[in-house]
Protein backbone atom coordinates (compact mmCIF):
# COMPACT_ATOMS: atom_id res chain seq x y z
CA UNK A 1 0.00 0.00 0.00
CA UNK A 2 1.59 3.23 -0.66
CA UNK A 3 1.67 6.26 1.87
CA UNK A 4 -1.45 8.12 2.69
CA UNK A 5 -2.15 11.67 1.44
CA UNK A 6 -0.65 13.34 4.85
CA UNK A 7 -2.65 15.90 6.83
CA UNK A 8 -2.14 19.75 8.18
CA UNK A 9 -3.88 21.02 10.95
CA UNK A 10 -3.99 25.33 10.44
CA UNK A 11 -5.12 26.84 13.21
CA UNK A 12 -5.17 29.54 15.50
CA UNK A 13 -4.66 27.32 18.78
CA UNK A 14 -2.19 24.80 19.57
CA UNK A 15 -4.81 23.32 22.15
CA UNK A 16 -7.13 22.52 19.56
CA UNK A 17 -5.16 21.69 16.87
CA UNK A 18 -3.47 18.72 19.15
CA UNK A 19 -7.11 18.32 20.39
CA UNK A 20 -7.77 17.25 16.81
CA UNK A 21 -4.77 15.41 15.99
CA UNK A 22 -5.46 13.40 19.40
CA UNK A 23 -8.91 12.48 17.98
CA UNK A 24 -7.44 11.93 14.66
CA UNK A 25 -4.48 9.49 16.31
CA UNK A 26 -7.10 7.50 18.10
CA UNK A 27 -9.18 6.62 14.53
CA UNK A 28 -5.91 5.99 12.66
CA UNK A 29 -2.07 5.96 13.14
CA UNK A 30 -1.03 5.47 9.97
CA UNK A 31 -2.26 8.77 8.28
CA UNK A 32 0.62 11.85 9.10
CA UNK A 33 -1.14 14.27 11.04
CA UNK A 34 0.80 17.79 11.21
CA UNK A 35 0.15 20.85 13.47
CA UNK A 36 0.67 24.38 12.12
CA UNK A 37 -0.85 25.74 14.92
CA UNK A 38 -0.24 29.12 16.90
CA UNK A 39 3.07 31.20 16.34
CA UNK A 40 6.43 30.30 16.94
CA UNK A 41 6.34 31.28 20.66
CA UNK A 42 3.14 29.11 20.99
CA UNK A 43 1.02 32.10 21.25
CA UNK A 44 -2.41 32.35 19.63
CA UNK A 45 -1.83 33.56 15.76
CA UNK A 46 -0.81 31.61 12.76
CA UNK A 47 2.46 31.01 11.14
CA UNK A 48 3.67 31.36 7.66
CA UNK A 49 6.98 29.58 8.52
CA UNK A 50 4.95 26.99 10.67
CA UNK A 51 2.75 25.90 8.12
CA UNK A 52 5.47 25.46 5.16
CA UNK A 53 7.17 23.38 7.38
CA UNK A 54 4.35 21.19 8.32
CA UNK A 55 3.25 21.21 4.34
CA UNK A 56 6.67 19.99 3.36
CA UNK A 57 6.76 17.43 6.30
CA UNK A 58 3.27 15.95 5.68
CA UNK A 59 4.17 15.70 1.56
CA UNK A 60 4.97 11.82 1.04
CA UNK A 61 4.46 12.51 -2.67
CA UNK A 62 0.83 11.53 -2.52
CA UNK A 63 -0.82 14.59 -1.62
CA UNK A 64 -1.34 17.02 1.20
CA UNK A 65 -4.45 18.31 2.68
CA UNK A 66 -4.89 21.60 4.58
CA UNK A 67 -7.94 21.95 7.11
CA UNK A 68 -7.74 25.46 8.72
CA UNK A 69 -9.73 26.95 11.47
CA UNK A 70 -10.74 30.42 10.47
CA UNK A 71 -10.09 33.90 9.12
CA UNK A 72 -6.22 34.19 9.23
CA UNK A 73 -5.16 30.21 9.41
CA UNK A 74 -7.06 29.94 5.73
CA UNK A 75 -5.23 33.71 4.29
CA UNK A 76 -1.98 31.85 5.77
CA UNK A 77 -2.65 28.39 3.95
CA UNK A 78 -3.63 29.52 1.28
CA UNK A 79 -0.43 32.02 0.47
CA UNK A 80 1.68 28.79 1.30
CA UNK A 81 0.13 26.61 -1.15
CA UNK A 82 0.56 29.32 -3.64
CA UNK A 83 4.12 30.03 -3.04
CA UNK A 84 4.91 25.70 -3.00
CA UNK A 85 2.96 25.01 -5.35
CA UNK A 86 2.94 21.61 -4.83
CA UNK A 87 1.32 18.81 -7.33
CA UNK A 88 -1.45 17.35 -5.12
CA UNK A 89 -1.77 20.08 -2.47
CA UNK A 90 -5.32 21.93 -1.51
CA UNK A 91 -6.46 23.83 1.00
CA UNK A 92 -9.96 22.14 2.07
CA UNK A 93 -13.07 23.84 2.32
CA UNK A 94 -14.62 22.27 5.12
CA UNK A 95 -15.47 22.46 8.81
CA UNK A 96 -12.24 21.95 10.89
CA UNK A 97 -13.00 19.05 13.01
CA UNK A 98 -15.55 16.92 10.97
CA UNK A 99 -13.35 17.70 8.15
CA UNK A 100 -10.07 16.51 9.98
CA UNK A 101 -12.44 13.44 10.76
CA UNK A 102 -13.31 12.80 7.11
CA UNK A 103 -10.37 13.10 5.79
CA UNK A 104 -8.32 10.70 8.22
CA UNK A 105 -10.54 7.97 7.99
CA UNK A 106 -10.15 8.23 3.99
CA UNK A 107 -6.78 8.96 4.05
CA UNK A 108 -5.90 5.60 5.91
CA UNK A 109 -7.82 3.61 3.17
CA UNK A 110 -4.88 4.30 0.93
CA UNK A 111 -7.76 6.56 -1.46
CA UNK A 112 -6.09 8.60 -3.91
CA UNK A 113 -5.98 12.44 -2.63
CA UNK A 114 -9.03 13.83 -4.58
CA UNK A 115 -10.63 11.23 -2.60
CA UNK A 116 -9.83 12.28 0.62
CA UNK A 117 -10.20 16.52 -0.30
CA UNK A 118 -13.76 15.33 -1.38
CA UNK A 119 -14.47 13.17 2.05
CA UNK A 120 -13.44 16.44 3.91
CA UNK A 121 -15.15 18.97 1.80
CA UNK A 122 -18.36 16.46 1.80
CA UNK A 123 -18.45 16.73 6.06
CA UNK A 124 -20.08 20.23 5.53
CA UNK A 125 -23.08 18.61 4.82
CA UNK A 126 -23.13 16.20 7.78
CA UNK A 127 -26.00 16.91 9.49
CA UNK A 128 -26.40 16.70 13.86
CA UNK A 129 -29.97 17.06 13.55
CA UNK A 130 -32.97 16.18 11.21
Amino acid sequence: MRAPVGLVLVSHSPRLARGVQELLAELTDDVPVLLAAGTEDGSLGTSYDLTARAVRAADRGTGVLLLADLGSSVLTAALVLADLALPAAALADAPFVEGAVAAAVTAATGAPFPEVLAAAEGARDFRKRQ
